[in-house]
């Protein structure tokens, strides 16, 4: 137990580090950083040395003050590890920027620290608050569509509501609409009126009422009131035919503007409605100032002058007589007033629609 305590308490000594011998070292760069800092950095450096020359760490001052104070007075300190040494090399050996042999690339994005021209930073900030309020013009184009659409595929949807046999019935039977003097009774004029109705919505030639013919045999419509119907029933089918084309162009329209426009919808079928109105109120005015005038202009437009004028005892005037046209006349207008009224109700631009419930409570959230 005695000897072992002396061993022990000998070998807790530090032991004295290795002296590294350099010279025998390779000149390549790699291995500069073993060369002592008197030296040099680089193989021509300790070439250069007169090998007689003493250096100054084998001075004796040199040796006494390193032994004494554990480092140099007149020298560096020596770093104790690799990497320390390499760093306190790198910062004593690094050169000015100025005086930097070395090209140095610029940084890729060292230009956008350069701040352009007062007046180009205020026409891009205008340039773009300008894009960002400006409102796309497709959705305006739709609503312009939609309200145009609008009246005329009412105005359409009203002609096929009286163009039907119910129609037909309605008028025959309703208190007050003029008898045909001439001997056809209410069954005949629905059996005869609804071959006539029936021939503007079928894809049948004129033979379908050039071949009816009266109970004694005669022909019931005459040439030129056949001749007449093929007139209106080519006006019927074209009308039909744009108006489906209409519906499909506002169907496209609303969806469209559901998905782009906020409110698109409601303000295009708002303003088709007011269009509607003006349009059937005009029209309304001047049919109750002059219907004679008014009927015969419309017929005008469509037909060609001689060609829709017939005689009292003629089959489509004993069908139809003035009294009907008056009627259809204003269930149109009726039709499409009230189609126009319900749409302009129901799209009227209250707060609630138009998204203000919702601006108006957040700032009184917020002063609460």
């Amino acid at each position: 137990m005695k000897d072992e305590t002396p061993a022990r308490a000998k070998s807790a000594e530090p032991q004295p580090e290795p002296h590294l011998d350099t010279s025998g070292d390779s000149d390549e760069p790699a291995f500069s950083w073993l060369n002592p800092a008197g030296k040099g950095s680089g193989p021509a450096a300790g070439s250069s040395a007169s090998p007689a020359a003493p250096s100054p760490a084998d001075s004796p001052a040199a040796a006494s003050s390193t032994a004494g104070g554990g480092s140099a007075v007149n020298g560096p300190i020596q770093p104790e590890s690799r990497a320390d040494r390499k760093a306190a090399e790198a910062a004593a050996e690094a050169p000015g920027e100025d005086s930097s042999p070395v090209f140095k690339e610029p940084l890729p994005t060292s230009a956008l620290q350069v701040r352009p021209p007062e007046e180009e930073v205020e026409r891009r900030n205008a340039q773009r608050e300008s894009a960002a309020n400006a409102k796309p013009v497709a959705p305006r184009v739709m609503q312009v569509l939609l309200a145009v659409f609008f009246p005329l595929v009412l105005l359409i949807l009203a002609v096929r509501a009286v163009t039907s046999p119910l129609f037909l019935w309605v008028e025959y039977n309703r208190p007050g609409f003029p008898g045909d003097g001439y001997g056809f009774s209410t069954d005949d004029r629905m059996t005869y009126g609804s071959y006539a109705v029936d021939y503007l919505s079928n894809w049948s030639g004129p033979r379908y009422l050039g071949d009816l013919v009266h109970r004694s045999g005669d022909k019931l419509f005459k040439d030129g009131e056949v001749s007449h119907m093929a007139d209106v029933k080519l006006v019927i089918l074209s009308t039909f035919g744009a108006g489906v084309l209409l519906v499909l162009f506002s169907i496209v329209a609303i969806l469209y503007l559901r998905k782009r426009s906020t409110g698109g919808v409601r303000r295009g079928l708002f303003a088709g409605s007011i269009v509607t109105l003006v349009i059937i109120l005009g029209l309304g005015t001047l049919a109750v100032l002059g219907w004679q005038q008014f009927f015969t202009e419309f017929h005008r437009i469509f037909f060609a002058d001689g060609s829709w004028t017939f005689s009292l005892d003629d089959t489509l005037i004993r069908l139809f007589p003035g009294q009907f046209w008056i009627d259809a006349g204003m269930v149109i207008a009726g039709l499409v007033l009230l189609a126009s009224l319900v749409t302009l109700v129901l799209t009227w631009p209250t707060r609630r629609r138009r998204g203000l419930a919702k601006d108006v409570a957040a700032p009184a959230a917020v002063e609460e």
